[in-house]
């Protein structure tokens, strides 16, 4: 033990048939809270039955934070070297044409997601594919990103008008907490287009969001340019490569939050909220409380509200109806 350090522990857990060792559990993550990595465990392991569905066959990208929230942390690619055997991996080239690749982890398991919460990895993102369909994304993602001053009926209406644009062509959406500040919403899709074609489509709904709302919606790519208190229809995070912070991902942030599915009922009721920002309404899901708030709630991201979709009779709709 290090002079005026802490005793490392560790402790041998079993999860399913696999045993792990949790080192240092009691090392605290969230300063503020005094919330643990053995609470970040605890945490995943209390909500497999929810997130692995988002998890499986995606290559997954770490977020860790050895030293809490306040320390250093880094985005983890490349699989640690020292992984076990038993975790499945998927090696990609890092570009097209390129030998450089990259081994991503593939949480398909209980276990697996165990092993990456004990790597401090607080925040997982996935890609918008599964392996064996690597190039074939199952959804298409926005980003709804509020800029300084803008509000949470703001945030919400624009969540609202991009549901409708979509349900004016045929395509149902799915939206859920960022588990910061902003939204993310989906499109479910069958396995029938590629990268390009998901991202040309989510183009032209963008930007039709943004003909219908120009004064509290924005396309500009770079912050400093976007209007004060609009919101960035960030559609250029579909492609190969990019991700998405999953559902139920927990986020190092003050309190813990959870990137939370929600309900658009719950949207339509922000929308109406006289909230000067947005943050604060979506820090209430947390690692504490949102496995019990899944039994009351429901998931609204399951299996009964994720239904595959197809782009020919939307584009044909939009092609009638939206200005060219």
């Amino acid at each position: 033990m290090k002079r005026g350090g802490a005793r490392r522990t560790t402790a041998n857990v079993k999860v399913g048939s696999r045993t792990l060792v949790i080192s240092n559990e009691n090392k605290v993550l969230w300063p503020g809270e005094g919330y643990t990595k053995g609470d970040l465990i605890r945490y995943y392991r209390s909500v497999a039955e929810y997130i692995l569905p988002h998890l499986k066959d995606r290559p997954l990208t770490l977020q860790r934070y050895p030293d809490g929230i306040d320390g250093p942390s880094f985005f983890e690619k490349n699989a640690p070297r020292f992984l076990p055997e038993w975790i499945e991996t998927i090696d990609l080239a890092n570009r097209e044409g390129e030998r450089s690749r990259t081994s991503f982890i593939l949480c398909n398991d209980e276990a697996t997601l165990a092993y990456v919460a004990n790597l401090a990895a607080i925040v997982l993102h996935v890609w918008t594919s599964r392996a064996g369909a690597i190039d074939t994304p199952d959804f298409i993602f926005f980003d709804l990103d509020p800029n300084d001053g803008c509000t949470l009926a703001t945030l919400a209406k624009t969540a609202l008008a991009l549901r409708d644009v979509l349900a004016e062509i045929g395509l149902a959406s799915l939206v859920k907490s960022s588990g910061g500040s902003g939204l993310h919403l989906a499109i479910p899709l069958r396995l029938d287009y590629s990268y390009e074609i998901a991202r040309g489509f989510a183009e032209v709904v963008a930007r039709e969001v943004h003909r219908r709302r120009p004064e509290t919606t924005t396309l500009q790519r770079v912050p400093a340019k976007r209007t004060f208190g609009s919101v960035y229809l960030d559609y250029v995070q579909v492609g190969r490569g990019k991700t998405m912070v999953a559902p139920f991902s927990v986020r190092a942030r003050a309190g813990a939050p959870v990137s939370m599915p929600l309900d658009w009922a719950e949207i339509e009721t922000m929308s109406r909220k006289r909230a000067t920002e947005t943050e604060g309404e979506f820090t209430r899901f947390t690692l504490k409380n949102a496995v019990r708030l899944l039994g009351e709630r429901g998931d609204f991201w399951g299996r009964r509200h994720w239904k595959p979709q197809r782009l020919e009779p939307a584009v044909a709709k939009a092609r009638k109806t939206w200005p060219a």
